[in-house]
Order: structure tokens, then sequence, then C-alpha cells
């Protein structure tokens, strides 16, 4: 990355900083990762997941204020707050992936990573935690880098679209003109694949 330019956050090249200038734009970015069952500890209720954020960024002056915090971001994924007390294995992987949405949200980030966080799911609960990330992104103000292979959820969330291979750049533009008309063969060859397309370009999928 370092050969195409600094690493900017918010003005900043964020390149080369400290652990401890690094910490406060940390809480700023945070990540929801693709399993719900691998990124909970098992070893800590629901409430001090969502807490441990919270302590570290020193949010939240004591017990009872950072109590409200994980209520209340518990509340706004859709969550019973009561819950708080139980471990990740008493909930559904959609409940699990909540609960890590939670974890990011309570820190009231301006960035959020979302590593294929809904390819773990049934496609009934993928639409639901679709359906919440919109409403977060848009009551937050938040801009999401949405990673994932499944075009149909990229479709549904993404403004702009960047394609990839091999850790490439293969194409990038509005997700609507790509969407639309995508210029180069490989992202054809993966609309055709995704939306069950027939295509016969050398090197293409055909389905």
């Amino acid at each position: 990355m370092s050969s195409q330019g600094p690493i900017r956050f918010r003005g900043r090249d964020i390149q080369g900083l400290s652990l401890g200038a690094l910490r406060p734009l940390r809480r700023e970015m945070q990540i929801v990762f693709q399993d719900p069952f691998g990124s909970l500890s098992p070893r800590l209720s629901v409430g001090q997941i969502v807490e441990e954020g919270l302590k570290v960024h020193k949010l939240g002056g004591n017990a009872a204020e950072r109590e409200t915090l994980i209520v209340d971001g518990l509340r706004e994924v859709g969550l019973d707050p009561e819950t708080r007390h139980r471990y990740p294995h008493e909930f559904s992987g959609g409940q699990r992936q909540r609960i890590a949405i939670a974890r990011a949200i309570v820190l009231k980030p301006r960035f959020v990573v979302l590593d294929e966080p809904t390819s773990a799911l049934d496609v009934s609960i993928q639409a639901q935690i679709i359906d919440l990330l919109r409403e977060l992104q848009q009551r937050h103000k938040l801009a999401y880098l949405f990673i994932s292979h499944d075009l149909r959820v990229v479709r549904a969330l993404a403004d702009e679209l960047i394609v990839m291979r091999d850790g490439k750049l293969v194409e990038r533009g509005t997700a609507a003109s790509m969407f639309a008309g995508p210029k180069e063969a490989y992202t054809r060859a993966l609309m055709a694949a995704a939306f069950d397309l027939e295509t016969v370009e050398s090197g293409a999928v055909r389905t």
C-alpha cells in the first residue's frame, strides 16, 4: 500500500504513528468480522464484550454510565438489554452478529470495516442484518468498507464499488454504473456467476 501513497484518515497520514497516537483514531475505526461464532470471546458475557472497547477508550465515566451505554447499544441493534448477562453460546448466529455490531457501534465510530459480515448467516438472517446496517449507517452517518464475495449483498449496500483480483484493482466506479455495465471481463464474469447470467467470454464462468 505504501507504493500507492500514504494511508490517510480524516486528512492525516496514519502510517508510522505510535500505538498511543493511533488509539484515539482506532475508536473511530471499528470492524465487524465474518464469523460471529469466532469473533466473540466465549469467556465473557455479552455486556462485558460490548464494554471492552468502552474501557479501553475510557468512554463512560464509571460502571453505571458504561452500563447505560451497553443497554443502549444492545437495544439499537435489536437485542433485549436483559440478555447482556448471558454468554455468546446462548445466541444464534444472527444474534451473535448483532452483538458484534453493537460492540463496534457503541464506540460511535465514523468508519466501520465489514468483513463478509453476512456470509456465515442464513439468507433470511442476512436480509435482517443488511437492513440493520443500512439503518445504523443512516442514523449515525457512517462510512462503511464492505468486503464481500456476495454481489447480491454488495448491490444492496454499496454506493461505490472496487473489484479486486489477486490483490490488484481490476475496476472501480459507482455501484449503479458497474452493475449496469461493467467494463472489465473479470467483473462481467463475477456478475454472471452472481446473477445466474450466461457469458461466453474467454476465462469467464458459465452458469
